[in-house]
């Protein structure tokens, strides 16, 4: 038998971690996912306890999150569980949904700062919204040159991008060329 290697989306054995600044920008690689979408008459579970966020909204508890993506549905993350089989132990908490696994179709980066004011000015020259959509506890899916991404506002000093894995060269491209050409003052 062949062995195997696993890797990230950015091709490597470890993820990817760089400091432009104030800014840092990371691939994480151990976030599972998972979308949870409700059938028809069915009311919205609260799977691993997790109260499901409105339009825009992003909400986590106990190393889980979901953030909205249409009407009655969500995607559910889970930190540290990219390599369970997490798409089964959400099945088992929200009985009747429709549950596809997600986590080897994305990639996420995590950009932290300990200035928000970085966060936003980074996004300003990268997305066509307003930093006020984008507050602590938002979600929302925008163009990002010719790629679609979700924008997940964690922290006041967190957001994270997610994209397609196929595009993961060239969204850190983009995100990495974007915070290597912000003022330091920023």
């Amino acid at each position: 038998m062949t062995d195997l290697t696993p890797i990230t989306a950015l091709g490597a054995e470890t993820a990817r971690m760089q400091d432009f600044g104030v800014l840092r920008i990371a691939e994480s690689t151990d976030l599972a996912l998972a979308s949870l979408s409700l059938r028809a008459g069915q009311d919205a579970p609260t799977p691993f306890g997790l109260t499901l966020p409105d339009a825009g909204g992003w909400a986590s508890q106990d190393g889980q999150a979901a953030f909205w993506t249409a009407p009655g549905q969500w995607m559910v993350e889970a930190e540290g569980r990219a390599v369970e089989d997490f798409a089964a132990a959400l099945k088992a908490e929200a009985p009747g949904c429709s549950i596809t696994e997600q986590t080897d179709g994305w990639v996420t980066f995590e950009i932290t700062s300990e200035r928000a004011t970085s966060l936003e000015a980074l996004m300003q020259k990268l997305v066509n919204l307003d930093p006020a959509c984008l507050s602590c506890g938002t979600a929302a899916r925008t163009g990002l040159e010719h790629m679609s991404v979700y924008l997940i506002r964690r922290s006041d000093t967190c957001l994270a991008v997610m994209g397609m894995r196929t595009l993961a060269d060239s969204l850190w491209h983009t995100l990495a060329t974007a915070a290597a050409r912000l003022p330091s003052e920023a």
